[in-house]
């Protein structure tokens, strides 16, 4: 049966090249999108098309030979099975994030990088670790209830911005940049953590998930990471084409990029002599989501800081003036510049990311 893929971003690419190399006789032919605006017109060498006028080519019967595998975030999988059942087709195939960190999990294997936390040998003991799930007092509820282990616990970002208490943990407690948040989003959470939180805990690990998202992360796993003196645990990478500079030039403006590069070649030379080769590729670690050893994550913090610090100061308009989300943006691209730095150096490991609904 023919295969057509809904999306045109990175989970859609993924897919793709997963598939192609793990199921060569899935026959793919092409993307399909509700529109072209703001999607490329080529992916991975194959066509992306309007899913409106891909289907009036089409004969009933035709459809019917066709599956649509759905490779995009879950929060729109029920508008977009409704659009492709409005257009004729029956056979439709929803990726969810279990079936991407399996099908991503199998592809990161087969061509022998980024290897899963999961393949890890499975030690005894538990680590002594602290996970926040961060919330915003103006998240949406999601549709289903979710139960998380004791090791996970709740803080709320930008507390400074609102009375109100959505968790026990808050950013603004002690050392903090929790008024930042419009711009720092999550990182005011990472923030805390290293400047506050750090000073008077003795966990081994900490770690951070989203109050809709979550890393694949069972005890057996945490348990596995202990036994391996793991430094890491970071999601799949996504896949972005042409590189992962694709990623930045839909999220943040080419003048604060301009900004963040100066200063990434003022404070860490090093790192800046590495960018281009780093930034060429196509696999960016995406979400600021993570599991780290308390030394990393305090060396990883002590990097980053400073560098966001300075681009708030140097951008124009300076962060003080500006609450668009572009720090932690930003921040996204530096961890995958950060750790594929430094993957020589570090033990990192993978899992999948969970979407919650």
């Amino acid at each position: 049966m023919e295969t057509m893929i809904y999306g045109a971003k990175s989970l859609a690419l993924g897919a793709y090249k997963a598939m192609s190399l793990l199921y060569p006789e899935r026959k793919i032919n092409g993307f399909l999108v509700s529109s072209l605006e703001n999607n490329p017109e080529m992916l991975a060498g194959i066509p992306v098309t309007e899913i409106g006028n891909f289907a009036d080519k089409l004969t009933e019967s035709q459809k019917d030979d066709i599956c649509v595998y759905v490779a995009t975030p879950e929060d729109v999988h029920s508008q977009i099975l409704d659009t492709v059942k409005k257009y004729g087709f029956k056979n439709v195939e929803l990726m969810c994030s279990e079936k991407e960190a399996e099908l991503m999990g199998k592809y990161f294997e087969k061509i022998g990088l980024f290897p899963s936390v999961h393949n890890l040998d499975k030690g005894n003991e538990f680590p002594n670790i602290k996970i926040f799930k961060i919330k915003f007092f103006k998240d949406k509820s999601l549709k289903n209830k979710y139960e998380f282990p004791d090791w996970v616990h709740d803080i709320q970002v930008g507390a400074d911005l609102t009375d109100q208490k959505v968790a026990y943990y808050r950013d603004n407690m002690g050392d903090n940049i929790s008024s930042k948040n419009g711009n720092y989003c999550e990182m005011t959470a990472y923030y805390w953590l290293w400047k506050s939180f750090m000073e008077n805990d003795n966990s081994e690990y900490y770690g951070f998930y989203h109050y809709r998202r979550c890393l694949d992360i069972t005890e057996d796993d945490l348990k596995r990471i202990k036994l391996n003196s793991a430094d890491v645990v970071l999601p799949y990478p996504t896949l972005h084409e042409p590189d992962i500079k694709e990623h930045h030039t839909r999220y943040v403006k080419e003048t604060d990029w301009e900004t963040m590069l100066s200063v990434l070649k003022e404070l860490y030379p090093d790192y800046y002599a590495a960018y281009e080769d780093i930034f060429s590729r196509e696999y960016f670690y995406n979400y600021n989501m993570m599991i780290a050893k308390r030394t990393v994550m305090r060396e990883y913090c002590e990097w980053l800081f400073p560098l966001l610090k300075r681009v708030e100061e140097t951008s124009i308009p300076k962060g003080s003036e500006r609450a668009d989300r572009y720090t932690a943006y930003m921040s996204e691209s530096l961890t995958t510049l950060y750790f594929i730095y430094n993957r020589d150096r570090l033990k990192i490991y993978h899992t999948g990311r969970r979407m919650l609904v």
